[in-house]
């Protein structure tokens, strides 16, 4: 029931189903991990990183965050600010929201501005308005995060000199972890070495996620 009236959608409907693997996808080195949960349908080929800060995150993974704005088309480990941020509050979308928990180590960041770590969500506020909800953190916020310049908060998953996002492996299928208040997160296996990957298949592959995973770059393949 996702179309009561006559009318076409151009494109493809579900996933992409363009080939991930270069090489025997038996041979690779995978280990099973678990989403976090509110990212939606993370596509096959999605590189991840791992939430390291103490606290609710650890030990989950969510989709990695390229070190430099040109790289990245999509919302990835990202949650948009709506809002300009103020003292300890962002406000974000109500369905981002459950990207996060309280004790989650985040951080900002937006075109331009150096990004800042906020500390841990004391709080997370999502009744004083149907449409947003609010993330009170440790930190005071600067004002520079700005919805103009793409201002985003995402969960620290790397250090600093990586924007705070380290990519770990390489996701095999598509999952969906959900959106809104009903998202659980999805159970998914990574790929971490031994494989000969398409490029044109890795939806967020830049430098940075070359050296944490000691890949090469050949013609049109990605050697782990």
């Amino acid at each position: 029931m996702s179309q009561d009236t006559p009318n076409i959608i151009r494109g493809i409907q579900g996933p992409d189903y363009k080939a991930l693997f270069f090489s025997e996808p038996m041979a690779a080195l995978k280990i099973p991990i678990t989403l976090r949960s509110g990212y939606g349908v993370v596509n096959q080929g999605t590189l991840m990183a791992e939430c390291t800060p103490a606290g609710t995150g650890t030990g989950y993974y969510i989709p990695y965050n390229p070190t430099t704005f040109a790289t990245q088309e999509g919302p990835f480990g990202k949650a948009w600010v709506v809002a300009t941020p103020a003292d300890e509050a962002i406000v974000i979308a109500m369905e981002d929201s459950y990207k996060f928990a309280v004790g989650d180590s985040v951080i900002l960041n937006a075109t331009g501005v150096t990004k800042e770590d906020m500390g841990a969500i004391i709080s997370i506020d999502r009744t004083s308005s149907p449409v947003t909800a609010t993330l009170n953190v440790t930190a005071t916020v600067s004002s520079s995060f700005t919805v103009a310049l793409q201002g985003y908060v995402a969960v620290e998953a790397g250090i600093e000199a990586n924007n705070y996002s380290d990519a770990v492996g390489i996701l095999d299928k598509d999952v969906d972890t959900g959106t809104g208040v009903n998202a659980k997160g999805a159970n998914a296996t990574l790929i971490v070495k031994n494989a000969i990957l398409y490029t044109s298949a890795l939806a967020n592959i830049d430098g940075a996620a070359r050296t944490d995973l000691s890949a090469s770059e050949l013609s049109r393949f990605h050697v782990l």
